[in-house]
């Protein structure tokens, strides 16, 4: 009997500790949420939206830093060197589609990371600086074709979701233009209120209020369906562009090798931050969607964040790296 007891304690002892190990305490200090562009942004604004709630679920303060330049890899090659604890997460964007492509001699590996978890996807608008005479979409291609390349276009970097939606645009329409990259869609906004850009195709959730407000002219959303936000914004479809078809997303990502348990506790803590009645409202607002249920996993959310790098890569190639 004495026998049985002991080897009962020693298994129990050696099945607590394996369990230890496999799901390590986590988190025991603020997370830091690292954004690869300037603050203000479609990826920022978003970020800082669902981090309170995050850091609700979690116990523990979730800290928004900006990372931006070089169109996100800034950012992600600071997740990327972090320590694989979870602590140190990426807010991701299209942008890591592109990089494996348009940057494959970084420093880090690119394609080194441990997918989360969709959080949402959002339409992009091709927009104008007000006072551009173009009256609608036909229009602003016929205006490209005759201008080109004294019209110029601004983007978030090369690599960014603006910058695929601009490469998009230009595809679609036959003629490049002067692209101009800038550290932020927040910078590229300030310029186009300003008047100093002709164009952008940025993110609704960089947009929708800008154009509400009419500092901005919209003339289509890139998505098959009107954007609730922007009802009165036809598709690109509808405008005569129905080759013009994307949508711009975001995901968390942990460096690679970053524990299983704790990789699903930051999508848990997801999860419940996209069953926020807050964030729900607010992203409604800014014509943006939570993720669909079945990119949230992390298993769903790696494999389209591999099919977006194999989707985007051809158009890239064709642009030569983004240089028009």
């Amino acid at each position: 009997m004495f026998r049985t007891a002991l080897c009962g304690l020693l298994a129990a002892f050696l099945s607590g500790g394996a369990r230890a190990q496999e799901a390590p305490a986590f988190p025991t200090r603020p997370v830091t949420m690292i954004v690869g562009f300037a603050p203000g942004g479609p990826a920022d604004v978003i970020a800082r939206l669902i981090a309170p709630a995050l850091g609700t679920d979690l116990g523990q303060p979730v800290v928004v830093e900006n990372a931006g330049g070089a169109g996100g890899s800034m950012g992600q090659g600071r997740v990327a060197a972090a320590r694989a604890d979870g602590h140190t997460i990426l807010f991701g964007s299209l942008a890591q589609a592109t990089i494996p492509t348009l940057l494959p001699n970084l420093a880090f590996d690119p394609l080194a990371l441990e997918a989360i978890g969709m959080v949402n996807e959002v339409p992009m608008a091709v927009i104008a600086r007000r006072d551009l005479s173009a009256g609608n979409l036909a229009e602003l291609a016929a205006m490209i074709r005759r201008d080109g390349m004294r019209l110029n276009l601004g983007n978030a970097g090369v690599g960014s979701t603006s910058h695929l939606c601009s490469l998009l645009l230009l595809s679609a329409v036959g003629t490049p233009v002067t692209l101009v990259p800038y550290r932020g869609n927040a910078l590229v906004m300030n310029d186009l209120m300003a008047g100093n850009l002709d164009m952008g195709c940025d993110q609704t959730t960089n947009n929708a209020e800008h154009i509400r407000a009419g500092t901005v002219r919209a003339y289509a959303i890139t998505t098959p369906a009107r954007a609730a936000a922007l009802p009165g914004v036809p598709t690109t479809e509808e405008a005569g562009l129905p080759a013009m078809r994307m949508s711009g997303w975001n995901m968390l990502f942990a460096p690679a090798g970053t524990p299983r348990p704790v990789v699903d506790r930051l999508n848990r803590a997801l999860l419940a931050a996209l069953r926020d009645a807050n964030v729900q409202q607010r992203m409604v607002e800014l014509g943006s969607l939570p993720a669909r249920d079945e990119r949230t996993a992390p298993a769903a959310a790696q494999a389209f964040w591999r099919a977006e790098i194999a989707r985007w890569k051809p158009l890239l190639a064709a642009s030569a790296g983004g240089a028009n």
